[in-house]
């Protein structure tokens, strides 16, 4: 079913999509105020991206808390990143609203965790996903 369902929309456009989505994700964080684990921006992923909090925050309690909340579950910081970081896919059947609604429940679940951020950064993303296609 998977195989039928990337031929039915062709690589190039899967491909494409997954861009979007991650250049969306990565909006948000930034107008957020937030580090993307990811310095080099010619490096970051389309399938996830890794989100750094502050010194003094833990990224698993952030975590914790938006999939208690929101039962919305991201990734957690490997090795020497655990607890500094948490990641949020954007691979797979996904589409803008999925995407947008997932930043929705990032964006409140750090403001409720005290994580210091600037909202906007699900405007920031729906922006970016109604400005391109």
């Amino acid at each position: 079913e998977a195989l039928a369902m990337l031929r039915e929309e062709g690589l190039e456009r899967v491909w494409r999509r997954h861009a979007r989505h991650g250049a969306a994700t990565r909006a948000a964080v930034e107008a957020w105020g937030l580090e993307i684990q990811c310095a080099v921006a010619a490096e970051r992923s389309d399938v996830v991206t890794g989100v750094r909090v502050p010194e003094g925050h833990d990224a698993d309690a952030v975590r914790a808390l938006i999939l208690k909340r929101y039962d919305l579950a991201l990734g957690s910081g490997l090795g020497k990143v655990k607890g500094k970081l948490f990641r949020i896919g954007h691979l797979g059947d996904l589409n803008d609203l999925m995407v947008a609604a997932t930043l929705a429940g990032v964006e409140s679940g750090l403001a409720l965790a005290g994580v210091p951020i600037r909202r906007g950064g699900v405007q920031a993303a729906m922006e970016m996903l109604e400005a391109e296609e």
